[in-house]
């Protein structure tokens, strides 16, 4: 592994957190994916050589649950969805090298000789736990086979995870009152000999990684709770049937914990890869064992598991530390978290079927909101975005440039591209490999749309169609820049719009893929001559947005009409359920209102609470004087980027002691996702708000 700037001359490995093969995708599941995407495209088109792979999450107790109810396999349940995902992807343009699942027999070897090796080095010892256990069924319960309250903060809890309250995670034994799932009775502990993997022998290693780790700094920062603190051994063994055995008679009938074998997924789907294709076209032993650079592309809910648990098994068996872990905000749906259970949700195949091209979905993904920002999908948002910048800016300069090209010189002007617009095509270059180096998909892809915006500006500024008659080579002269800045757009664009840029490059008389071009290309010349253009992007209408606000709020209502209960929903990587709560009908007067002293602060410093794993401790300066207040956004905010942000508090709310911090004061925020309270203009620190 390098800390260079891409290109590098080591092998790159681009994953994405493996899709739970538990249910159907919608929009919400594919940010990652699409991101790893558009960056493992966006690394080929620098010159990197790269590998993007995943595969389906096969394993678990969800998985084992589910099939249970439908009278079928685990092995058949998860086969089927991972079939449906394996097919769904590239409908999507996401082009994995390789895409495997944690069940085959690649994964099931490695895995086991990945456990062999950390056991032969002293991380794995033998431990006798609790273990709850359902004397009626007569089995044993792991994870979400259990359900009791959290030991840490008393919520309902499920077996590996405090999933409604503190959202910590849980080893067996730890859960308090447990109940099976099963049959609904209380469950007792039993004592159970369980493998552990010795994290704690590698905390100063952890240590040390962390302060190297690329990538977003939600990732580089949430975790160091975890490694600053009282860093806790893991389970990775389990009481159940479906999994990959425990290497070896000591493993007696356990499996393992699925968070043993799912990341080492990586590892085999890059080895798949290099066996289809070669190891002279890529070295999967080379990448993982030598001097790869390994890029991880998460949701936000598995961070520690990708940067504690993950690098310290990779660092016991002798395989190289990821580089950069990316790690993305949730997807909301007009505001609220999808349901799966309530049927509120833009499925991935719905989306095609109401014949929207994937590439316009992509780009909303990956340029609304910067990577590790919550993002929201409303059908009105998706129409704005494809209408003002794809049709707008992008489509309008392509189509008028190169149909005025076509109609006065058949294809590409005899002239050489003008300084000016050669400058501003390398700025765009140059933008683009800053993105990537700065892991910001976001700004890789504007990189094109503001091209774009500089083309209209440009053709507009010069006017050709008033030059043709007056001065011929002058209008030359700019639409052989403008043609030049289309081809530099399809060129920058591709990796975000794969199939539309084609389309483009095409149309420009290009030969080949677009996809196979280097950065480079964007300013090498044009073909002299091409047809007449298309239009790339159509305009969403209004009443079509209105047609498609009405199937979901008729869906949502028809599925809410059938049970007033809601379902658990297991998806992976998205926010949870957020419906927005009734108005209270007990009202308050004026003056209970006037007692409230609500002040403008701003944030000096934000640390986390050890120990705790949504406290943050802040300094807030109210004017008047500094306060200490504890407030519950630990795990939803960038700790380091708070410092500076304007803020509202409560200034006389009495004194209380939070994990044992004293905090003077609260912290006022929007819904479950702690949206901070500000103010719209540079209102003084201190001033009362009325």
């Amino acid at each position: 592994m390098s800390h260079e700037e891409f290109p590098t001359e080591n092998p790159a490995v681009v994953t994405c957190g493996l899709p739970y093969a538990n249910g159907d995708l919608h929009i919400g599941h594919l940010r990652t994916y699409v991101g790893g995407d558009i960056y493992s495209r966006s690394l080929r088109k620098l010159g990197q050589q790269t590998a993007f792979v995943s595969g389906s999450d096969m394993h678990g107790t969800p998985v084992a649950v589910n099939a249970e109810k439908e009278g079928v396999t685990p092995e058949e349940f998860a086969l089927r969805h991972h079939e449906k995902y394996e097919a769904t992807f590239p409908r999507f343009n996401i082009d994995f090298d390789n895409y495997g699942h944690t069940h085959d027999e690649t994964n099931t070897e490695l895995t086991q000789e990945i456990v062999k090796t950390l056991e032969a080095e002293g991380y794995v010892y033998e431990k006798e736990i609790p273990v709850a256990y359902d004397p009626d069924a007569d089995q044993w319960l792991p994870d979400r086979f259990v359900e009791g309250a959290c030991p840490y903060c008393g919520e309902h809890a499920r077996g590996d995870e405090c999933d409604e309250g503190c959202g910590r995670h849980l080893e067996p034994g730890e859960i308090e009152n447990p109940t099976s799932t099963l049959t609904g009775n209380p469950a007792e502990y039993r004592e159970r000999q369980h493998k552990f993997f010795a994290v704690s022998d590698l905390q100063e290693y952890l240590q040390e990684f962390i302060d190297r780790l690329e990538g977003t700094s939600n990732a580089q920062n949430q975790p160091r709770e975890w490694i600053e603190g009282e860093l806790q051994d893991w389970c990775i063994t389990r009481d159940m049937d479906w999994g990959i055995d425990y290497p070896g008679e000591e493993g007696d009938d356990l499996v393992l914990y699925v968070w043993v074998d799912a990341p080492i997924e990586y590892i085999s789907s890059t080895k798949q890869y290099s066996e289809n294709v070669g190891a002279d076209t890529f070295d999967w032993e080379q990448a993982w064992k030598e001097s790869g650079d390994i890029v991880h592309i998460i949701g936000r809910d598995i961070i520690q598991h990708h940067t504690v648990f993950w690098p310290a098994m990779l660092k016991g068996a002798g395989y190289i530390e990821p580089r950069a872990v990316m790690a993305s905000g949730f997807i909301t749906l007009n505001g609220k978290g999808f349901s799966t259970s309530r049927n509120r949700a833009v499925w991935a195949d719905e989306y095609l079927d109401e014949g929207f091209h994937p590439d316009l979905l992509r780009y909303y993904l990956a340029t609304n909101g910067g990577f590790q920002q919550d993002v929201d999908f409303s059908w009105s948002k998706f129409q704005e975005r494809v209408n003002s910048e794809l049709v707008g800016t992008v489509g309008n300069f392509l189509y008028r440039s190169m149909l005025f090209a076509y109609r006065n010189f058949e294809g590409t002007p005899d002239a050489d591209v003008s300084e000016e617009v050669e400058e501003r095509i390398q700025e765009a270059i140059d933008e683009f490999e800053a993105a990537l180096n700065g892991y910001s998909i976001r700004k890789s892809g504007n990189a094109a749309v503001r091209l774009a915006q500089f083309g209209n500006e440009y053709i507009q500024r010069n006017e050709p169609w008033k030059l043709t008659d007056e001065d011929p080579e002058a209008a030359a002269q700019v639409i052989r820049d403008c043609v030049q800045i289309a081809k530099a757009i399809a060129v920058i664009f591709q990796p975000v719009a794969p199939a539309k840029m084609q389309a483009l490059w095409e149309q420009l008389g290009e030969d080949g893929a677009v996809a196979d071009t280097a950065i480079e290309a964007a300013l090498e010349t044009p073909p002299a001559s091409f047809g007449e253009p298309e239009a790339l992007f159509e305009k969403i209408e209004d009443d079509r947005v209105e047609e498609l606000n009405e199937k979901l709020d008729e869906r949502v209502a028809a599925t809410e009409s059938e049970s007033d209960e809601s379902e658990e929903d297991t998806d992976e990587n998205m926010a949870d359920d957020a419906d927005l709560e009734p108005i209270a009908d007990d009202r308050i007067s004026f003056d209970e209102f006037q007692d409230l002293d609500l002040r403008v602060g701003e944030i000096l410093s934000a640390e986390g609470i050890d120990g705790a794993d949504k406290l943050a401790k802040l300094t807030v300066d109210i004017g008047v004087e500094e306060r200490q207040i504890v407030a519950g956004i630990k795990q939803l905010h960038d700790l380091s980027e708070l410092p500076g942000k304007k803020v509202i508090i409560v200034a006389n709310l009495e004194k209380a002691e939070l994990f044992g911090v004293e905090s003077n004061g609260m912290l006022l925020a929007a819904g479950d996702e702690a949206d901070l309270l500000t103010t719209y203009g540079d209102a003084v620190t201190g001033t009362k708000v009325q």
